[in-house]
């Protein structure tokens, strides 16, 4: 193996302009970790908020000046090239798929810990399951979350990003039926996937009070209280992501929904999805027999990653935006 290699790196927070490739030594594994030759590293909006700063709340855990790890990317599809002590059930050699804690996948090597790896099955190509760890994962613990089943009626609002267009595909698979909201340039895509489609620009207080089982909210920012009456008593509102303020972000709209949830048998629950190795597997065997299909708007060459980051960062991204790393 070499001892370096190429990385993009920011220096401090800020836009995807402000990144710079570099060369830096190969990170070694630790106890309980595995280094990985990369593949491909799909981008999500969290990597453009740790980019970013943003909110201000999250520089405590990722760094007060500057990112503690400069390399953003967090879904990475690779090849595990050597162990760190205290690893098993994990050979040289295996392709696995893995979300890191806090980035580093926009380089050709990235240390992963070994718990949170899935293998990649070999009809799963690595651009493909790289779209799957936070994006899937939080799709489908947004439907575990919120109950959905067989026969259940659900509201989707915001299906057209990552996490979006794995919710209309896995509540489909499901048995659910499936309503979504999306842009009318979108409505083909939204549509082909499985759901039958609402213009974005219906408000929530327009359709049907309890017309659903579950609505799925993924960061559109509808008030609350409009969002519960669209469930049945019994009922579940989750909410996936959202912008909020500068300084706290989502957390004044989560503590607004518990305290509407209390004592309410329509609930209002914000999910914090976490990684989970068994779904992630689960995600790629539905692919890997064609049932799941990630949709993948823009492939982005590792020479090409400034204009991945600004592109995601920009808004609007449909299903999945990835970079090829290495062949």
């Amino acid at each position: 193996m070499p001892e370096t290699m190429s990385a993009w790196e920011q220096e401090g927070y800020g836009p995807a302009s402000g990144v710079r490739r570099v060369e830096r030594p190969i990170p070694a594994p630790g106890r309980g970790e595995v280094l990985l030759q990369v593949r491909a590293t799909a981008l999500n909006a969290g990597d453009v908020r740790i980019m970013l700063g943003d909110p201000l709340l999250v520089r405590p855990v990722f760094g007060i000046r500057r990112p503690r790890n400069p390399v953003r990317g967090m879904d990475v599809a690779g090849t595990v090239v050597a162990l760190g002590e205290g690893v098993d059930g994990v050979d040289v050699d295996e392709e696995v798929v893995v979300e890191l804690p806090g980035g580093g996948g926009l380089a050709q090597y990235a240390v992963a810990p070994a718990v949170r790896l899935a293998r990649r099955p070999a009809a799963v190509a690595p651009h493909l399951a790289a779209t799957l760890p936070i994006a899937a994962g939080t799709a489908w613990q947004a439907l575990d979350a919120s109950g959905v089943g067989d026969g259940q009626r659900v509201l989707i609002l915001g299906a057209s990003g990552g996490v979006g267009t794995f919710a209309v595909q896995l509540a489909a698979l499901r048995g659910a039926q499936v309503d979504a909201t999306c842009s009318a340039r979108n409505r083909v895509v939204v549509e082909g996937l499985g759901a039958h489609v609402i213009d974005r620009d219906t408000r929530p207080a327009r359709l049907p009070a309890e017309s659903y089982d579950a609505v799925v909210e993924i960061a559109s920012g509808a008030p609350l209280r409009d969002l519960r009456r669209l469930v049945r008593d019994g009922g579940s509102v989750v909410l996936v992501g959202g912008d909020g303020g500068r300084v706290l972000g989502p957390v004044p709209r989560m503590l607004r929904a518990a305290l509407l949830s209390a004592g309410s048998n329509r609930r209002i629950r914000s999910l914090a999805a976490t990684p989970r190795a068994e779904i992630l597997t689960r995600l790629l065997d539905l692919v890997a027999v064609g049932r799941l299909h990630p949709l993948i708007e823009r492939e982005y060459s590792f020479a090409d990653v400034a204009d991945a980051l600004a592109h995601v960062e920009a808004g609007h991204t449909v299903g999945k935006v990835v970079v090829h790393v290495a062949g």
